[in-house]
């Protein structure tokens, strides 16, 4: 087994180094954004005993009026993908053409989606536990251009 040089000690002492001020940059100003070195807040927080619990969906309308789930097996786009663009499809409703898009490239044979829709089925909650009670919220709308 051979020794460390000098400088090899000082290379791995200065990686270390970085790594320990990146972490703790992280730690204290990041955001998911930044993980590995950021936090990862959404194991870190729970939500209020009684606050209901989001169930984010996506949904289109077919011209035959039929509602479709466009989840990622319709679409190929994961439900996190969509959660994390929200804020940018509800700036942008048109964005939705995408999900549409995959859709129709994965079902090259179905009725085309006229309507794709963003929507948060709110489950009741009563002290930590699901009352089976909940409400649907659309959040984003796109309808195709008649």
């Amino acid at each position: 087994m051979e020794n460390l040089t000098t400088l090899g000690r000082v290379t791995r002492l200065g990686a270390t180094a970085v790594g320990l001020v990146l972490l703790l940059a992280g730690t204290l100003w990041g955001s998911d954004d930044d993980f590995p070195f950021g936090p990862f807040r959404m194991y870190a927080t729970s939500n209020p005993p009684n606050a209901p619990a989001p169930d984010t969906r996506v949904e289109g309308v077919n011209s035959t009026g039929d509602v479709i789930d466009l989840n990622q097996d319709a679409t190929g786009i994961r439900r996190a993908e969509i959660e994390g663009q929200q804020a940018r499809y509800a700036a942008d409703p048109t964005l939705l053409t995408e999900v549409a898009d995959a859709y129709a490239e994965r079902h090259p044979d179905a009725a085309a989606l006229v309507e794709v829709r963003i929507v948060i089925r709110w489950h009741g909650i009563r002290a930590g536990r699901p009352t089976g009670q909940h409400t649907d919220q659309t959040v984003v709308r796109w309808q195709a251009p008649r």
